[in-house]
């Protein structure tokens, strides 16, 4: 029988779309040779009021900090509103330290390693995020910052984590999540799904950009809203460059 995880991912105003719609896209798929999920993934804010996200797309959170279910992984995602206004928000940032010490897994997606950096759970590992941030993330103290890869593995005897580079090097690290949850088939067969290969080093910036930009395109060319239920595919007139 497949054991069922929650996935948790946090939201904020300014989030970066891509940051959490990729995740829960990748958790999503996960599923074994019955067609069983192995993931249930629900959104979480610190109230349950529509998030405005980057370039002004409405998400509407399935739970707030108060009244969500257990957690098995934590997934924090980046961008403005990270760096600049949760960050100071301390709130949230005590609400990810006591999540990061009862949760199996935690992802932080681009900038949201420095949610992480500011909750003090980076000192003494090794962490990237997105490339305009690097110098940023190397101003907390004693994190090991690392540039030119999608992700970097800091996990422990005590937690597991992983942080990503930026935006779209999210995929590619929820994948590496899965692999590492589950096992290396069920990644592959979720990879195949959004038809990116994952055969040849996703921890590789020239690994198969051609197929992630595919996948990433068909995300950026919709809205996503994200329902207690489901996830709702609006039309939209995005598009990725």
């Amino acid at each position: 029988m497949t054991t069922l995880r929650t996935v948790g991912i946090l939201l904020f105003n300014e989030v970066e779309v891509l940051d959490f719609a990729g995740p829960f896209e990748v958790f999503s798929l996960a599923e074994n040779d019955s067609s069983d999920k192995h993931f249930n993934v629900i959104t979480i804010a610190e109230q349950t009021d529509p998030i405005s996200a980057r370039n002004g797309l409405t998400v509407i959170p399935d739970y707030s900090l108060d009244n969500h279910p257990d957690i098995d992984v934590l997934v924090i995602p980046g961008g403005y509103g990270a760096e600049k206004v949760e960050i100071n928000n301390q709130v949230v940032i005590d609400w990810i330290v006591s999540q990061f010490k009862m949760v199996e897994l935690t992802l932080s997606l681009c900038t949201g390693a420095l949610l992480l950096a500011k909750a003090g759970l980076l000192a003494g590992k090794s962490a990237t995020t997105h490339w305009m941030d690097l110098d940023n993330l190397a101003s907390y103290p004693n994190i090991n910052v690392i540039s030119n890869t999608r992700y970097v593995d800091a996990s422990d005897e005590t937690n597991k984590l992983v942080t990503s580079a930026g935006i779209s090097a999210g995929i590619h690290a929820s994948l590496y999540c899965i692999e590492k949850l589950i096992d290396r088939q069920t990644m592959q067969a979720t990879a195949r799904r959004m038809e990116k290969n994952a055969e040849k080093g996703a921890n590789s910036h020239c690994c198969h950009d051609s197929l992630i930009t595919g996948f990433i395109t068909r995300l950026m060319t919709r809205a996503y809203k994200l329902s207690s239920d489901k996830l709702l595919i609006l039309n939209a007139s995005w598009r990725f460059a």
